[in-house]
């Protein structure tokens, strides 16, 4: 049977910035990744989704008329940002791949990325897809990237190899300052992306790395373009603290069976940065319920390990 390719959701976000919006096959998942391409010298690709979705990048890349890039810059090799990162450096053998040094090995050889994130994401891995593997001389280390308007910045509260990239186009922040998704006119809901093994301290200073930079424009993964980075950070800043306090007093309150549920439906109901969770369609409610609970795990994780 011939497959049908969908066409991604194109958004120009600011000049020569555009957003492409992938849609793995997952209920509640069509408006939740992005990626980003700029045009211009260098030319830069900054995530590129899950592998399931290659077919509809690469079409939303042909549609701009992007015949060259300079770089693929991957802010971190999860499945939703970098599993399609094989088929699209097939595709622009002329681009340098760049990610956290720590990422390269696994995307070299992405047997235990895939195994592993199927053992812990269960049917959604299987719905991102698994990922091609990557010749090394592809690659350069984050650390590594000399490139006059391109800095990469070490943000590794998400994942270690978590990497935010600061241009002259504005700061692609990756899930450096969790999941913000417009809801509507001026509004927006936040949410810490802090998964097992999450650790409080590294995801602060990460946060305040980029406070450093007084982003402007900044560009997220998940999901869309705000206009005032700065007052975002400072936001997540005040969220991750307020879970922490908000968690620490749940510690011994519940079971471990019934623990992840009360926190979900407790933080929903005090976080105002979570107020907006209604606006979500019932299957993005259900994607976010998923990955709230596991941000919750990662929290409780830090707490018992650092009390």
């Amino acid at each position: 049977m011939e497959k049908t390719l969908i066409d991604p959701q194109l958004n120009a976000a600011a000049d020569g910035v555009y957003q492409i919006t992938v849609a793995p096959p997952i209920d509640g998942f069509a408006d939740f990744i992005s990626a980003w391409v700029v045009t211009g010298t260098p030319s830069f690709l900054v995530d590129v989704g899950p592998g399931s979705t290659a077919d509809q990048l690469l079409r939303g890349l042909e549609i701009l008329g992007v015949s060259h890039l300079d770089y693929l810059l991957l802010t971190h090799i999860h499945l939703d940002h970098a599993g399609a990162a094989g088929a699209i450096s097939r595709r622009f053998p002329e681009a340098r791949v760049v990610c956290h040094a720590k990422g390269i090995p696994h995307l070299i050889d992405p047997t235990q990325l895939w195994e592993g994130s199927r053992n812990v994401l269960g049917p959604v891995a299987e719905g991102y897809g698994p990922l091609e593997p990557i010749p090394a001389e592809r690659f350069i280390a984050a650390q590594e990237l000399r490139s006059g308007s391109l800095t990469a910045l070490l943000t590794p509260g998400h994942a270690v190899h978590h990497v935010s990239y600061l241009s002259d186009r504005g700061l692609f922040a990756g899930e450096a300052c969790g999941v913000c998704y417009p809801v509507g006119k001026g509004r927006q809901y936040l949410r810490p992306a802090t998964p097992p093994r999450f650790f409080l301290d590294i995801a602060v200073a990460s946060v305040d790395a980029l406070l450093k930079q007084a982003p402007s424009r900044m560009m997220l993964g998940h999901y869309g373009m705000v206009e005032d980075g700065l007052e975002l950070l400072k936001r997540h800043r005040e969220q991750l603290h307020f879970w922490e306090k908000w968690l620490a007093r749940m510690a011994g309150r519940h079971s471990v069976a019934e623990r992840l549920e009360a926190c979900a439906q407790g933080l929903l109901a005090e976080d105002p940065c979570l107020a907006d969770f209604n606006a979500f369609s019932e299957t993005a409610q259900r994607r976010e319920r998923y990955f709230l609970k596991n941000s919750i795990n990662g929290f409780l994780g830090w707490i018992q390990n650092s009390g």
